[in-house]
């Protein structure tokens, strides 16, 4: 018994000393930490509930060359509120009156609104969302509601600014607008004019401290952690939204009337390059037609007889060819190799002058007198279209360019039949802004101009960049060649394939386009062009009209599908559009609106302290009015004022921004 007790009394004693050793160990941890890595874990329990957080930079707006409005970044207001912070007496003195106004401002009952702060008060829930997404006078009647007009720290309201994109112009020209995304990984996508110049729009990132709370959200600490960001610039791009318009619309009803499954217009000002409009549209599984792809940017493919321009100024320039010189269309069918190049007219055209064989866009006859002079050395036609520039993409600010694809003799997809073919525009592909390019060359008397989208880069009022005219090629060809190849298209017009466009009030120059593709799928796949400038006497604007896959049995050649297009917008710019609208106004009307100017003109010189009601003006004597009182205008739409963003009666900050919907 004696030894047992003893045993037992010496595993006691075992068990106290480990006891008290294991203690020694925990003081001595506990010692090293507070002492020797405490910041390392005051600075991790920090890092845990505390971070910087990034306050985006309001995006620069994108404007039209007239000052409409492309993109527009507008500010929105998610509100939040922390049930702690309000004192007992001051949540039971307002919870009733902050109820009612929620009620009015957001549309659910007060007694809703009551529950959820009461609940959200019991809770001790220091994020209750309230609202998302609210304008910004809607957030200023948020914040002046009772106990929120108390601020963040008796009232508890929490303020989180965000931005949306929003296009003036919805679908029409999205793709051109384009956007810019940042990923997660900081990755940017970026996409027609706003990835383009993204690095002038996009402004600087702030940063603003915030605080770890309940249930994993975070909450913004004081008003003095705060690193403002800088705002981005205004673009102003060479878009005129009135040929945007034509454009858009003469495009879409082609599409719609030939069925077909895509297509682009480009709009381009001879002299300077600037693109006045570009429109890609594409066709759903429903039929409906939008913005897509940038086809006329993007997608190379074969240009077909639009090409014959090419051919004929590199053959002109070589002096290996006449414009007079007789040229034997056989029967309208003739082989090289195992390949025959045919004639849309049945039986050819029997013996015609190399310029009326451009007139009436014959591939036997261009095959033969291309073919003819460059078999034994294929590479001097090459080069010559070469030294034009026109294996060389463009170099556009815009992303996804394609790329010029030209054979070359010597490369292994070189045969003989690839010369007479690249004579009327197969086996080369150029994409329609491309093919575009060197017409206007032609058009501006041999100057080959870059295409450009935008003038300037402006910081309010200041010019922070401006966009001249870039010179790609300063001659692409004699003023002779330019000269020639000038009354061949005119006459394509006035007597050729484009005859049926013709109008002897206005006058137009061009070159039609009929092309197979994915001939090895099946026939009947067509793409119809027309690429030109008018006026022909002295040009104005270059334009190429690109419409892929017709319906075949409603029309499919480019004089029938893709020139009518080019037509509306050359006539409509020029004829139906007038320079200045007159419109007659009642002599009552006329009075009344007088009177309501003259009122608010008096106002403005008054210097008035408050917010003016601007709504049913014109947008232009609004602005004008708005701007005089010292606010910042942003405006979507055209027409009159149907909405202002600060309520007439409010107090007048100057500098203060204020946009208006036009309809």
């Amino acid at each position: 018994m004696a030894i047992n007790e003893k045993n037992i009394l010496n595993r006691l004693y075992f068990v106290a000393g480990c006891m008290f050793i294991f203690a020694l160990l925990v003081t001595y941890k506990l010692i090293a930490i507070q002492f020797f890595q405490g910041a390392k874990y005051r600075e991790m329990a920090t890092t845990a509930t505390e971070k910087m957080v990034t306050i985006p930079a309001t995006r620069g707006n994108l404007y039209a060359g007239d000052g409409s409005l492309l993109a527009t970044s507008v500010i929105k207001y998610d509100v939040r509120w922390d049930a702690v912070s309000p004192s007992d007496n001051h949540f039971n003195e307002h919870v009733v009156g902050l109820s009612k106004g929620l009620s009015d401002l957001l549309g659910k009952s007060p007694n809703y609104y009551q529950e959820r702060l009461r609940k959200a008060r019991a809770t001790k829930n220091r994020y209750l969302f309230v609202a998302r997404d609210l304008s910004y006078s809607e957030y200023i009647q948020i914040k002046s509601l009772p106990l929120f007009n108390k601020g963040q720290f008796k009232g508890g309201i929490i303020i989180e600014e965000h931005t949306e994109r929003e296009h003036p112009l919805d679908k029409m020209a999205e793709r051109t607008v384009g956007y810019e995304r940042k990923d997660d990984s900081g990755y940017y996508t970026r996409v027609g004019l706003e990835g383009a110049y993204g690095h002038y729009l996009r402004g600087k990132e702030g940063r603003r401290l915030k605080q770890k709370i309940a249930k994993g959200e975070w909450k913004p600490i004081g008003v003095g952690n705060i690193i403002e960001p800088r705002d981005g610039y205004d673009v102003i791009s060479t878009i005129d939204v009135n040929i945007q318009d034509i454009a858009h619309n003469a495009l879409l009803a082609s599409l719609e009337k030939f069925k077909a499954d895509h297509g682009c217009v480009v709009v381009m000002e001879t002299s300077t390059g600037e693109i006045k409009a570009i429109s890609n549209l594409g066709r759903t599984s429903e039929g409906k037609y939008y913005e897509r792809l940038n086809y006329a940017v993007g997608e190379a493919h074969e240009p077909g007889s639009t090409f014959k321009l090419m051919a004929m100024v590199a053959a002109l320039e070589d002096k290996v060819i006449d414009t007079s010189q007789v040229i034997d269309t056989e029967n309208g069918r003739v082989k090289f190799y195992d390949r025959t190049a045919i004639d849309s007219k049945r039986g050819g055209y029997g013996k015609i002058s190399v310029a009326k064989a451009f007139e009436l866009s014959s591939n036997t006859a261009f095959a033969k007198m291309i073919n003819e002079p460059y078999a034994k050395n294929p590479k001097k036609f090459v080069d010559r279209l070469f030294n034009m520039g026109l294996n060389e993409k463009l170099g556009l600010e815009i992303k996804g360019e394609g790329v010029p694809d030209f054979p070359y003799p010597g490369d292994k997809d070189w045969y003989g039949t690839t010369l007479p073919w690249m004579a009327f525009g197969y086996g080369v592909e150029l994409t329609p802004l491309q093919t575009l390019t060197f017409y206007n060359a032609i058009a501006n008397d041999g100057e080959m101009v870059k295409p450009r989208f935008i003038k300037q880069v402006k910081e309010w009022d200041v010019t922070v960049e401006t966009f001249e005219k870039e010179v790609i090629n300063p001659r692409i060809a004699s003023q002779s060649t330019i000269n020639a190849v000038k009354a061949m298209m005119e006459n394509t017009v006035r007597r050729g394939t484009a005859k049926n466009i013709y109008s002897p009030d206005f006058s137009m120059a061009g070159k039609t386009g009929t092309c197979q593709v994915e001939y090895w799928i099946e026939s009947g796949r067509y793409i119809s062009s027309f690429a030109g400038y008018f006026p022909a006497d002295k040009p104005k604007y270059s334009c190429i009209v690109v419409i892929h896959k017709p319906e075949k049995s409603i029309g499919y050649y480019g004089n029938i599908v893709a020139a009518p297009v080019f037509q509306q917008i050359a006539q409509k710019i020029y004829k139906d559009t007038p320079i200045v609208d007159e419109v007659i106004l009642a002599k009552e009307n006329s009075k009344t609106i007088e009177n309501d100017y003259e009122a608010y003109y008096k106002k403005v010189n008054s210097n008035p302290k408050t917010i003016p009601n601007v709504k049913g003006m014109s947008g232009m004597d609004a602005i004008a009015l708005l701007e005089n009182v010292g606010l910042n205008v942003r405006f979507r739409g055209s027409g009159k004022v149907s909405a202002q963003s600060i309520q007439p009666g409010e107090k007048l900050v100057k500098n203060q921004t204020i946009t208006l919907e036009l309809l």
